[in-house]
């Protein structure tokens, strides 16, 4: 039992300290500066990609992009 016990604990340490880098992340712009931000290094990756040619991981790309915009606008909604 005192595994699970240890397993929680670990957990709860991890979303700790999840929590806090998210807030450091979160001292340096709102989440809504961090959309734009994202928005404006996809968009230049989209224009750089029309002259480098064929990128096999630009779909791992946009949907890391997806994944980050997704995030920040569930944090902008725990904000308000």
């Amino acid at each position: 039992m005192s595994t699970s016990s240890h397993t929680t604990e670990s957990e709860d340490s991890v979303c700790l300290a999840y929590g806090r880098q998210v807030k450091e992340l979160l001292n340096v712009g709102s989440p809504s500066e961090m959309l734009d931000h994202l928005w404006a290094i996809y968009s230049d990756s989209m224009a750089f990609q029309q002259e480098a040619g064929y990128n096999p991981r630009i779909s791992d790309t946009f949907m890391t992009f997806r994944e980050l915009v997704f995030f920040f606008q569930r944090i902008e909604s725990v904000r308000v």
